[in-house]
This record gives C-alpha cells, sequence and structure tokens, in this order.
C-alpha cells in the first residue's frame, strides 16, 4: 500500500515551513510528496477547496484521502508517525508550555503576514495605522520572549520553538527593518543554535517570484 503523504506546498509559506522542518525533526520527510499550489491572491483554488475549503495551505492529503489542516493539526499528526522525542509533550505541564509557545509563535505569523500585504498595496492605499499595530504588536512579542530565551535553551525542543524560532526567522526575511534583536541578546542567541539545525537549515526561506 502507498503510504506517501501529500503536502499541498508553497516555498513562500512560513506555515509551510514549519511542517517541512517539523517532518524533518521526525525523520518523515521522505513519506511526504510536496505539490506546488498556489492558494493565494484573489483566485479561488477550485481543486485545492474540494479537500480543503478553505482554500488554504498547508494541507496533507493522508493515503485514505483524508486532508488535514493548519499546520498544528498537521504537525500533531505527524508526531503520532515516528518514535523519536515527541514535538507535543504529552505531559503536563510541558504540554501547556510547548502550546503557548506555538500560540505565540503562530500569533506572530499570523499578525506579520497582514503587514507584508499591507506594504504591497498601492503606497496611497497603504493604512499606516494598521501598520503601526502590527509592528508594535511584533516588536512587543519579541520583547516578550527575551526574558523566556534561557528557559526557551534549557528545555528540550518543541512545536513551541519551532514557531517561535520559524516566526523570529521570516522577520528577519521580510522585516529586516524591525530589527528585533536591538536588545534581546538573549533569544538572539537562542535563535542562533534554532537556525543552525539541520532540519531548519534543509528548509530555508525562499522567495522565488
Amino acid at each position: 500500500m502507498n503510504q506517501t503523504m501529500i503536502l499541498h506546498w508553497s516555498p513562500r509559506s512560513p506555515y509551510v515551513r514549519k511542517v517541512m522542518i517539523a517532518a524533518a525533526e521526525m525523520g518523515l520527510q521522505d513519506r511526504i510528496r510536496t505539490v506546488r499550489t498556489v492558494a493565494g491572491g484573489t483566485t479561488p483554488h477550485a481543486e485545492l477547496m474540494l479537500i480543503n475549503p478553505l482554500g488554504k495551505i498547508p494541507t496533507l492529503q493522508l493515503p485514505d484521502g483524508t486532508a488535514l489542516y493548519d499546520s498544528p493539526v498537521i504537525i500533531e499528526y505527524l508526531d503520532t508517525l515516528h518514535d523519536g522525542p515527541k514535538l507535543y509533550p504529552t505531559a503536563w505541564p510541558d504540554r501547556l508550555t510547548a502550546v503557548r509557545r506555538h500560540a505565540l509563535g503562530q500569533g506572530m505569523l499570523d499578525t506579520a503576514l497582514p503587514l507584508l500585504a499591507e506594504g504591497l498595496r498601492p503606497p496611497e492605499r497603504q493604512s499606516e495605522p494598521h501598520k503601526n499595530l502590527w509592528r508594535s504588536k511584533l516588536v512587543a512579542c519579541a520583547a516578550a520572549l527575551e526574558p523566556e530565551a534561557e528557559a526557551l535553551s534549557a528545555s528540550r525542543f518543541s512545536v513551541g520553538h519551532l514557531a517561535i524560532g520559524v516566526a523570529l526567522a521570516y522577520l528577519d526575511f521580510r522585516f529586516a527593518s524591525l530589527a528585533w534583536r536591538d536588545g534581546h541578546p538573549k533569544l538572539a542567541a537562542w535563535h542562533e543554535t534554532f537556525n543552525a539545525r539541520p532540519s531548519v537549515q534543509a528548509n530555508l526561506p525562499v522567495d522565488d517570484r
């Protein structure tokens, strides 16, 4: 029986990058076939919407036809398919810490993407109040993470580390002017260790436009 899973994928998506890094951490990358799927813009992706009515990526198709979405659900499912250290801890309070950190990292991406989209609009149609709001939230997130950086370094790699690491990398990639490292030396040092992981190096952010 073919056990290959199909991941609807784009190299631009940080949410997809989370899944790809997770799969590499779990040693499952060879069980996933990526299919380039353009789901952004204003044109509905009719074929994708047949399996994911939200028409979003990442979407993972299992061998039995089941579709999973979005990245937290996909990663939690993949975490059941291997015998190594789990990205979703099973014991409390470790699990609570991991999912809380994941929520923060995911929220940073959810804030960064509309900021990026707003910046691509014609200048006369951009909302500076909204851009300032989104920037202030991202700066606040980095500030909140600085006192937690030592705990991140001391704790086992989890889905929380993954989400925060990918979010900070996305800020580097798209919003260098935010300079989130300024005033946050402990967080910056932790992020260097995140970036050095083989799974991360194998799935670097790209823009193929």
